[in-house]
């Protein structure tokens, strides 16, 4: 399968393509409901320059704080990126992690709300559902790339691997879950949430629950869909991405429920 095609010599890549896509999708969908709740929507193509360059740096440092075992075997450990820089800022090649992303993105929305003297639980309510849209979309360049799939099995939906592309320990197997296509399903489910939660208890949410039941809900999914991760992330022998998932979606439910207990 080809990852991309040259245009002046230069190679375009289609996952490149498919996460920009992502990116605009969801930003249009966040400026359309920034109208709709009395905003001004041209806030929302400033604020996703930040959001890109945030989410990254945020990305790549989570990549290369926690390596997963293929990049480790391929020599690509935290010590190797830090010693050499150009391989540290080299994203076009791969390394990418997405919760590193969402923080990069939440820090860069921080900076840009202060300055501007706008709500940072606003518009982090505004951007959730379209987070879990552009999750969504993204994941389809795993496919293209041939990465993120799961466990070997032989379902009616279980995905090809090409040989090249198998994770060490299961060369003898051809096809795998599609966890790619799970969790782009799972953010597409989040996102309808978000959106009918939204429209559905807008009396009743205060402003930062609907990023906190974006933080609860995409968590849990990512958490139960690494049970069939073969390439996860380890830190002293825990699942790292895992581990945290689990610990936020724990911190992001206490807070709801604290936020709306009884004697609030």
């Amino acid at each position: 399968m080809s990852e991309g095609f040259e245009v002046f010599g230069w190679t375009v890549r289609y996952y490149g393509i498919i996460i920009m896509g992502g990116v605009l999708l969801g930003a249009m969908l966040a400026a359309w409901r920034a109208k709709k709740f009395g905003h001004d929507p041209e806030i929302v193509w400033d604020l996703l320059i930040w959001l890109i360059i945030g989410g990254v740096i945020g990305a790549r440092l989570w990549h290369v704080f926690t390596p997963p075992p293929s990049s480790i075997a391929a020599g690509k450990t935290t010590l190797f990126y830090l010693t050499h820089p150009l391989d540290l800022i080299a994203v076009w090649e791969g390394g990418m992690g997405l919760a590193g992303g969402v923080i990069g993105g939440a820090i860069a929305m921080y900076f840009f709300v202060r300055k501007y003297k706008l709500s940072f639980a606003g518009w982090a309510d505004l951007a959730a559902p379209s987070l879990a849209l552009g999750q969504a979309i993204g994941r389809w360049g795993n496919f293209v790339n041939q990465e993120l799939y799961g466990a070997p099995t032989d379902l009616p939906w279980a995905i090809f691997i090409e040989p090249g592309k198998r994770v060490s320990g299961f060369i003898e197997y051809a096809t795998y879950h599609p966890l790619f296509l799970y969790e782009s399903l799972w953010n597409l489910g989040n996102m309808a949430l978000l959106l009918w939660l939204s429209h559905r208890f807008s009396e009743r949410l205060k402003p930062g629950d609907v990023f906190l039941a974006y933080l609860v809900v995409y968590p849990v999914g990512r958490f139960l869909l690494d049970f069939l991760r073969l390439d996860a992330s380890m830190l002293g022998g825990i699942n790292a991405n895992q581990t945290f998932m689990a610990v936020v979606a724990v911190l992001a439910a206490g807070m709801l429920f604290w936020r709306h207990r009884k004697n609030s």
